[in-house]
């Protein structure tokens, strides 16, 4: 589902805050950002037609997350709705830099009116799935990913 103040290139996908998601605070922990962001990268993957068991055993290798950074500006709280983004940053024959946002999505509001919970940038490395050797992407992803 891609919103319309959004680039076509910019996936989104909705996050439902549950009570497992919180801390004692009563708001979002926050690892599970990192959750929420490998949901959307999974679902983005999935809507370019490429599951990522599927990919596994098609090509025998698979991404991992090599390097992170995520800025957290305001907190998610229980029964919350996220939009969570994922956009391709930069990519090359062996790794990708993703893009990545949360956002506060609220009753009747739109999404230029979402607030911004974090962000950051996934970077994710391709390896051979039995060796965990660095490998190049399968072309057919990064073809995708144009």
């Amino acid at each position: 589902m891609n919103s319309s103040n959004l680039s076509p290139s910019i996936f989104e996908h909705p996050i439902r805050i549950y009570w497992e998601d919180t801390d004692a605070g009563g708001i979002v922990f926050y690892a599970n950002y990192l959750k929420f962001f490998e949901r959307a990268r999974t679902e983005w993957l999935r809507t370019l037609g490429f599951g990522q068991q599927a990919l596994r055993d098609e090509s025998g290798g698979m991404f991992v997350v090599s390097e992170t950074a995520v800025k957290y500006h305001s907190p998610a709280r229980l029964d919350d709705t996220l939009v969570v983004t994922a956009e391709l940053q930069s990519g090359g024959k062996a790794s990708l830099t993703i893009a990545q946002r949360a956002y506060l999505r609220t009753a009747g509001q739109t999404p230029t009116t979402d607030r911004l919970l974090a962000e950051g940038t996934i970077r994710l490395g391709w390896v051979n799935s039995t060796t965990l050797k660095p490998g190049r992407i399968p072309v057919a992803v990064l073809e995708a990913l144009k």
